[in-house]
């Protein structure tokens, strides 16, 4: 097997019978993760060749680079649960668990850039800006 066809069904392996879907869908999910494998194999040879970089460590880098964004996605969702989400008040152990960050590094996981963030995204200003605004 050439080694960029390898990467890919490392980044995209054939899930077993029964997990995550029924059995009766595997053949449509081994099709879906055929697809997923080629379009990454073609994107991975072209980003090689035309970075003159090793395959492997152009999917190192796609891996950090994803690794990143998962981490930015998580203060923001954090951000969000604890400064705007109306529902609810999530406690830090909830919360904690759901990111895999500790109870304190829960509370400093995220700070003003991205609540600023979560604010321009959702147009609603934070619980505590909003409590502040009110007892003035």
């Amino acid at each position: 097997m050439h080694p960029i066809v390898e990467l890919a069904a490392l980044i995209h392996p054939i899930p077993e019978p029964g997990t995550p879907d029924p059995d009766d869908i595997l053949a449509d999910v081994r099709e879906e993760v055929d697809r997923l494998r080629k379009e990454y194999a073609d994107n991975l040879e072209a980003t090689a060749f035309g970075t003159d970089t090793d395959p492997l460590i152009v999917a190192l880098q796609k891996a950090h680079t994803d690794k990143e964004a998962a981490d930015r996605r998580i203060r923001t969702l954090l951000a969000y649960a604890r400064e705007f989400h109306p529902a609810r008040r999530y406690s830090l152990n909830e919360l904690g668990e759901a990111s895999g960050y500790t109870i304190s590094g829960v509370r400093t996981a995220y700070g003003d850039p991205e609540v600023a963030l979560v604010q321009d995204q959702i147009g609603r200003t934070p619980r505590r800006a909003a409590q502040e605004q009110e007892s003035l």
